[in-house]
C-alpha cells in the first residue's frame, strides 16, 4: 500500500476512533489516549497527522459534514428531479443511517455544545446549517415567489433540525427518526400547498 493511501486509511481509522470515543466517554473525556487506544495506533500518530485532539475533532465533524453532503449528491447527481423530489431528497440526506447512528448523534451534539466556545466548531456549524439553507433554497425559489422560498427554506431548515434533534435525544430514536423524515417531507408539502392557497385567495 503506498504512503497516501494509507495515510488517509489511517486518517480515517483515527475519526471512526474518535466517534467511538465520543460515543462511549463523551466529547468532555475523550482523549489522545481513548481514542489512540481505540483506534490500535500509538497516541503520537495523532500528532503526525492532525496536530493534536483539536485537530481530529475538527476533522471528524469535517467527516460527517462531508457524508452529509455526499448522501445528498448520491440522491441527485445525474437525475432530473423536479424541486419537490428534490426537497424531499435532501430531507432523506439529513436522516441517512449513518446520521442517525448512536456514534454519530452523540457527536454531533457533543459538537453543537462545544461550538458555542470553539471558534473552530462554530465555522464549521456555520458551514453546515448555511449548506442546509441554501440547498432548500434553491428548490423552493423554483416553487415559490423569493420572499415565500427565503421564508419556507428557514422554517424547513428549523423543522429539520428539531425533528433531528428531538430523536437523537428520545428514549426510541430508531421509531422517532423515520417518523422525523416522514413528518419533515409531510411539512414541505404543506408549506407549498399553503402558499398556493394564498395565492388563489388573492
Amino acid at each position: 500500500m503506498s504512503r497516501p493511501i494509507m495515510k488517509n486509511v489511517r486518517q480515517q481509522q483515527l475519526i471512526n476512533a474518535t466517534l467511538m470515543s465520543v460515543e462511549r466517554h463523551g466529547l468532555q473525556h475523550t482523549t489522545i489516549n481513548t481514542i489512540s487506544g481505540l483506534a490500535g495506533m500509538s497516541s503520537g500518530i495523532i500528532s503526525h497527522y492532525f496536530g493534536g485532539k483539536q485537530g481530529l475533532i475538527e476533522a471528524t465533524q469535517k467527516f460527517l459534514l462531508d457524508e452529509l453532503k455526499q448522501a445528498l449528491l448520491t440522491r441527485t447527481s445525474g437525475k432530473t428531479l423536479t424541486p419537490v423530489a428534490r426537497l424531499s431528497m435532501i430531507v432523506e440526506a439529513n436522516f441517512t443511517e449513518l446520521q442517525r447512528s448512536n456514534a454519530a448523534t452523540k457527536t454531533w451534539l457533543s459538537f453543537w455544545s462545544q461550538a458555542m466556545h470553539d471558534p473552530g466548531l462554530a465555522r464549521l456549524q456555520n458551514i453546515n446549517s448555511q449548506r442546509l439553507y441554501s440547498n432548500l433554497l434553491f428548490s423552493f425559489k423554483q416553487l415559490l415567489p423569493n420572499t415565500a422560498a427565503i421564508n419556507a427554506a428557514k422554517q424547513t431548515a428549523a423543522v429539520i433540525d428539531g425533528f433531528w434533534l428531538r430523536s437523537a435525544l428520545s428514549s426510541t430514536p430508531i421509531e422517532d427518526f423515520k417518523q422525523a423524515q416522514i413528518l419533515s417531507k409531510a411539512f414541505i408539502e404543506a408549506v407549498i400547498v399553503q402558499h398556493g392557497e394564498i395565492e388563489c385567495q388573492r
